[in-house]
């Protein structure tokens, strides 16, 4: 059957039901009410008899009020109709995927593409519902849109179409989606409650590698098997009964590669990261629906938690000044993320709600974190990424200058050794400031970087005792 004579069809049914309204409304106005419910009945069992074609939606968000969540059924359906909607569809929508080099493309909204499955042909198509919303302009209102795939077919085909093609779809767009995965890094929107979107993403393409890290190598290698041996856990997981989900804890001071860690951890999962802001969290109840909204094979990061809100170590601290600006205090309170609704999404209840997740917080300022935020079992391991070491300089040698060896190593070395510097003022030095790329140049700019800090630190020092 075409789609020109499913056209046809649809035309030749909609003259027959507008005839038989028609007739319906003449007679409605002049019979008893009970008698217009019977024929209403038999009216509905008409169509359904006329009609031979049934529909299936799925929608792009499931659940409902503020817990939306996207649908794996829609992702995965769309990833199946997207090489097929380049070939069968009219109107398209084209994005550039996998580093800025190809197109992907998929139905524009309203627009219906054919599939064949074992000889039957199948009818897809894509709509969109808009609603308005809240806004904070009084002048003007924000408008949200739905989208939703329906599904037609014929009925002699539902048991082929639910029992067999549906599984052929969501499979073979699950194959497609790995094949065309790239990591995204998303960040929590402000404000969410006028929007259905939670999360903002980009395409994350950060160039960094392992190799890249100014670690000892033995760490380094530690980290990697950690991460592998978790990605490669699901059924230990579930003969322990415990949630699939691991917490990692940098503490490291400033410039010290927390950034570069999380990346490359990224990299070597190919997860994608959630960059949780949590001064934009409006309560406990909104980082609920957060974390329900991460995708599995996740990293969701908390940078600087020594930072945010009240988090730190208050717990064991002398209360002063409690009835100070009490009723303010009462009046926030719903909006503030609490150190106990933190612990509650990572290590309680809903932390059960996704598998294959990481959760990784950064500090620069370790002791300052209350000890049930960082205990075992919530941060599973805890990294100390420490100042430059001698090895880490090597590492850096080779990738900024292609070197292995140089006459200036030993005083490097020394110098580095009597000092604390970050890896980040270290490329600084390392990096070539001009066309030819002296090496010897870049070597002695770091010589003297490290002498002025050993002199700063050596006048602090005498301040101090002073």
């Amino acid at each position: 059957m075409s789609s020109r004579s499913m056209g046809e069809i649809l035309m030749g049914f909609g003259t027959l039901m507008g005839s038989i309204m028609f007739v319906y409304t003449m007679i409605q106005q002049f019979v008893p009410e009970y008698v217009s419910h019977y024929l209403s009945v038999y009216i509905c069992r008409i169509t359904a008899f006329a009609y031979p074609y049934i529909e299936i939606s799925f929608d792009e968000f499931t659940g409902g009020g503020d817990w939306l969540k996207v649908s794996k059924a829609y992702t995965a359906i769309e990833a199946y109709l997207g090489p097929k909607s380049s070939k069968r569809a009219k109107r398209l929508k084209a994005r550039i995927v996998k580093g800025n080099k190809d197109l992907a493309f998929s139905m524009d909204d309203d627009e219906e593409i054919v599939d064949e499955f074992e000889g039957v042909k199948i009818w897809w198509s894509l709509d969109k519902t808009v609603t308005e919303t809240k806004s904070f302009s009084r002048y003007s209102s924000a408008t949200e849109e739905r989208r939703h795939l329906t599904l037609k077919f014929h009925r002699r085909h539902r048991e082929m179409i639910t029992k067999s093609y549906l599984y052929h779809v969501i499979n073979e767009g699950k194959e497609n989606m790995i094949e065309n995965r790239h990591i995204r890094l998303y960040s929590n929107n402000a404000n969410h409650e006028y929007g259905y979107k939670l999360w903002s993403q980009v395409a994350f393409e950060h160039p960094v590698t392992f190799d890249h890290l100014a670690m000892d190598p033995a760490k380094k290698q530690e980290i990697i098997d950690d991460l592998v041996t978790f990605s490669m856990g699901r059924d230990y997981y579930l003969k322990i009964g415990k949630p699939w989900k691991r917490g990692y804890l940098l503490y490291v001071p400033p410039g010290t590669g927390k950034s570069s860690m999380i990346a490359v951890m990224a990299k070597l999962l190919n997860y994608d990261i959630y960059d949780l802001e949590l001064t934009a969290v409006n309560g406990n109840s909104e980082l609920k629906q957060l974390l329900h909204n991460t995708s599995n094979k996740s990293i969701t990061v908390i940078e600087d938690v020594d930072c945010s809100l009240d988090l730190t170590n208050k717990r064991e601290k002398k209360k002063k000044e409690e009835d100070k600006d009490k009723e303010e205090e009462e009046s926030n309170v719903d909006r503030k993320v609490t150190l106990s609704g933190l612990l509650n999404v990572i290590d309680g209840l809903w932390s059960a709600c996704s598998k294959e997740r990481i959760f990784v917080f950064t500090t620069n300022y370790v002791e300052e974190l209350d000890p049930a935020l960082i205990r075992r079992g919530r941060m599973d391991k805890h990294i100390e990424m420490s100042y430059f070491c001698f090895e880490g300089f090597k590492v850096f040698t080779k990738i900024y200058l292609d070197l292995e060896s140089h006459e200036l190593f030993d005083t490097i070395r020394l110098l580095i050794h009597e000092v604390k510097v970050s890896p980040a003022d270290v490329a600084e030095n390392l990096m070539p400031k001009t066309i030819q790329r002296d090496s010897q140049a870049c070597l002695q700019n770091l010589i003297k970087a490290l002498e002025r800090i050993k002199e700063d630190e050596k006048l602090k020092a005498e301040k101090e005792e002073a």
